[in-house]
Parts: C-alpha cells; sequence; structure tokens
C-alpha cells in the first residue's frame, strides 16, 4: 500500500521513538511509510546536546530530502552549522553526518527510493 492518505493533523500526536542504532538525545516521528517501497517521511529531533558521533558518518541507499524546522545542528566532518530554514537533497551514496547539536533541532525528511 502507498503512503496513506492523511489530512492535516497534529505531529505531537504520533509516538516518538528512538532512532535505531540508539543514540542519546535522537528521536523520530514517522508520519507516513509505504511499507512495499520503504519510501517514508518523519520528523528527526535532536535533543539540546545531542551528539551522532556513535553513529559516524551516514551514507544511504536511498534519496534523503531535509529541511530544518527548528533548532540547528553541526555538521562535524564538514565543520559547518546548519539552521532553521535551510534545505538538503542527497542522492544515495552522499556522505553526511555526524552532528551536535547544542540548542536542540527538529527536521522534516522524505527518503525514497528511485533508480
Amino acid at each position: 500500500m502507498p503512503k496513506p492518505e492523511h489530512e492535516f493533523f497534529d505531529t505531537a500526536r504520533v509516538p516518538r521513538e528512538r532512532v535505531t542504532p540508539a543514540v542519546a538525545g535522537l528521536y523520530e516521528r514517522i508520519l507516513a511509510r509505504d511499507a512495499e517501497t520503504g519510501d517514508y517521511t518523519r520528523l528527526l529531533e535532536f535533543e539540546p546536546g545531542c551528539d551522532t558521533s556513535p553513529m559516524g558518518v551516514q551514507r544511504h541507499d536511498f534519496w534523503e530530502e531535509v529541511w530544518i524546522v527548528s533548532g540547528s545542528f553541526h555538521d562535524l566532518s564538514l565543520g559547518q552549522t546548519f539552521h532553521a530554514g535551510m534545505y538538503a537533497c542527497r542522492p544515495p551514496g552522499m556522505p553526511h553526518g555526524p552532528w551536535r547539536s547544542e540548542e536542540g533541532c527538529t527536521t522534516f525528511e522524505t527518503r525514497y527510493y528511485r533508480k
């Protein structure tokens, strides 16, 4: 089944779950998922002080689009800080992270598989 149809709803009602692999202070809320393709949309939440160094540099086999809704994080590999209002589009295999967020951060992400 493709992603479900949703009219506007309060995303705070979506259960907040720890990201796997678990990193202290890193949570996600899956807003919509297509079980057949693996595509999904989520909110990723960094609590203040969250450091994703244990996850290392990330590379995925899917496309990922990220918009920073609030707060900021610092990319430890690039030595750059990204803040609310910024956007990234990452093709499969593009290295990114790890990050540290001093103030906390929320991102809106879509992940999808395309050939």
